[in-house]
């Protein structure tokens, strides 16, 4: 019997040991050497002597282990022995061996049900079938073949291959479909494009479609340290697209929701943007931007956590994602690992060596953004690894989301700020808000009703006419009663995209300016358009949005 909520397993300087999951988080006892434990009745399965072994990982039902130490040849140049052992957990026994000499990628991948697994070997994905690894049952042959990803979920499994382009011919991810791998036309999908030294590919829970991430080392216009990145889209009925983004800069994480429905990117130079895009790549929601790296959604895909861990400050913003609205922004500082917890309700996130050696441990919040649990690993120890324990589908089903902070006994620690550096020369010199970048607001990117279809040139035009007559109206309303008090009348504010308005409130100053930024660009956009230039999707969408930039705009200038 599972117990009620999962376990936390920590492995640092002072040992392997568990904790229980909230309310109490208790610690059992240190186990040790390479043990198998059965978490359930707490009794010793196995015992493997492996002191070399550096990576380990289960089989998806836990019925194989899988170790790798790093790979040695003998001293007379002679082959080495096979450095991956697959233990059958159940009696103990090496299944197989083999010799794998990269630690890349060391793993075999299984299918969920274990009914097949795969390994590359030299231009060759090779597929064994219930876990009989004396046999090769299938074979995926490619010229190159760099690496693979099996799908998640049932039957039919599916299997996305990348192939690196060489010699001016492009790179390509190709989709297929398990055992179906003959043939000129047994791709279920292919997407071939340049600019790639590497891809990450990432399968949606329905395996339906695989998000391909690809970069290169260098960007040779030096834009960027980080190397270039394009985000292409491969679905199993062979659509495909590149997913355009609207801020160029590095691709810093990609994240799909467990609906299959959506996924959420986080590009572009700091601040960064994140934007939740549907299956036909139309972005559906835009947080803005801010200080972040990484999307993690949680496992019923109802909460959705933008954070900024590495060189950042370890700032979180945590989304209700059906309603679009911010829950809370807690900070973890010089946080290195973040989890969900099985249950979508708790968040788990550490510093570990040897990413930081210093102030080491872990703390578990409530997606609120209490903290409930903290632990600081002393002085002179060292946290290596924490985890949740992992937890099928469906045990924890989705709770109403709150947006009131849960109570906790850990006393709450204010965030440090650090002050900006001032020279030597300004430190006697009052201090001006000056900001280095534009920050940009969260917006809904939905089609507003009665806004879904683009607007005719005539239209536009009709629409332009109608903005400047209104605008000269209230120009000449202003003019005629110029001994009016000084009490703020957002009615006599012309209707000049480009002219300053102030109402005498900052925030509502500040949607004013990048309303008009906004207003700007789509003038610019259509004046590109109207010398003949091809615009690109997501540039149309943009002058589709400018009725509803001009009414949100008169609204907040006639201070409605």
């Amino acid at each position: 019997m599972a117990p009620s909520t999962p376990l936390l397993t920590v492995r640092g300087s002072e040992g392997l040991y568990m904790v229980t999951g909230p309310p109490h988080f208790t610690e059992s006892t240190v186990f040790p050497r390479v043990n198998i434990i059965s978490v359930t009745n707490k009794g010793q399965l196995h015992s493997f002597d492996l002191p070399k072994t550096v990576c380990l990982e289960f089989s998806p039902k836990n019925t194989v282990l899988a170790t790798w130490q790093p790979y040695t040849t003998s001293k007379d140049g002679t082959a080495g022995t096979p450095n991956l052992q697959l233990y059958d957990l159940k009696t103990g026994t090496c299944l197989k061996s083999f010799i794998q000499k990269k630690m890349q990628n060391w793993c075999p991948s299984w299918s969920e049900d274990e009914s097949i697994s795969a390994r590359n070997v030299n231009n060759e994905v090779h597929f064994f079938e219930n876990n009989n690894f004396n046999i090769i049952a299938n074979k995926l042959h490619l010229q190159k073949i760099n690496d693979f990803v099996l799908s998640p979920g049932p039957q039919p499994y599916k299997v996305a291959v990348y192939v690196p382009g060489s010699k001016g011919a492009p790179s390509f991810v190709r989709l297929y479909q398990y055992p179906n791998f003959g043939g000129p036309h047994a791709a279920l999908a292919n997407k071939s494009f340049f600019k790639a030294d590497k891809v990450t590919m990432l399968w949606n829970k329905k395996a339906t479609a695989v998000l391909v991430i690809a970069s290169t080392d260098v960007d040779k216009t030096g834009a960027s340290y980080y190397g270039e990145q394009t985000l292409h889209y491969i679905a199993t009925n062979g659509e495909s697209a590149v997913v355009q983004l609207p801020k160029g800069g590095p691709i810093y994480d990609v994240a799909w929701n467990s609906s299959s429905t959506e996924f959420c990117a986080v590009y572009g130079f700091m601040p960064a943007k994140a934007t939740i895009f549907n299956l036909k790549c139309d972005p559906v929601f835009d947080f803005g931007t801010g200080p972040r790296n990484a999307a993690y959604y949680s496992p019923q895909g109802h909460i959705l956590v933008l954070a900024g861990f590495g060189n950042l400050r370890g700032q979180m913003e945590v989304w209700d994602v059906k309603n679009y609205k911010l829950i809370s922004k807690p900070v973890a500082s010089d946080s290195t690992y973040f989890a969900w917890c099985p249950d979508g309700e708790h968040i788990l996130t550490a510093t570990c060596a040897p990413r930081l050696r210093v102030n080491n441990g872990y703390k578990i919040w409530h997606y609120t953004g209490s903290v409930l649990h903290k632990y600081d690993v002393p002085s002179n120890g060292e946290l290596w690894q924490v985890s949740w324990q992992p937890f099928l589908d469906g045990i924890f089903p989705a709770k109403a989301i709150t947006y009131q902070a849960v109570p906790s006994e850990v006393p709450s620690e204010e965030p440090k700020v650090a002050t900006a550096y001032r020279p030597p020369a300004l430190r006697n010199k009052p201090v001006t808000n000056s900001k280095l970048h534009e920050e940009e607001p969260p917006q809904n990117m939905k089609p507003q009703s009665g806004s879904d279809k683009p607007l005719s040139k005539t239209a536009l035009k009709n629409q332009r006419k109608h903005e400047a007559k209104k605008a000269a109206k209230q120009e000449a309303r202003s003019d005629k009663s110029p001994d009016l008090p000084s009490t703020p009348a957002p009615q006599s504010t012309p209707r000049n995209i480009t002219s300053q308005s102030t109402s005498g409130d900052p925030e509502v100053d500040k949607k004013i300016k990048n309303l008009k930024k906004k207003l700007k660009a789509i003038e610019q956009l259509k004046e590109q358009a109207a010398s003949g230039k091809q615009l690109e999707k997501n540039q149309l969408e943009k002058i589709q949005k400018e009725t509803a930039l001009l009414q949100e705009l008169e609204d907040l200038e006639l201070g409605i």
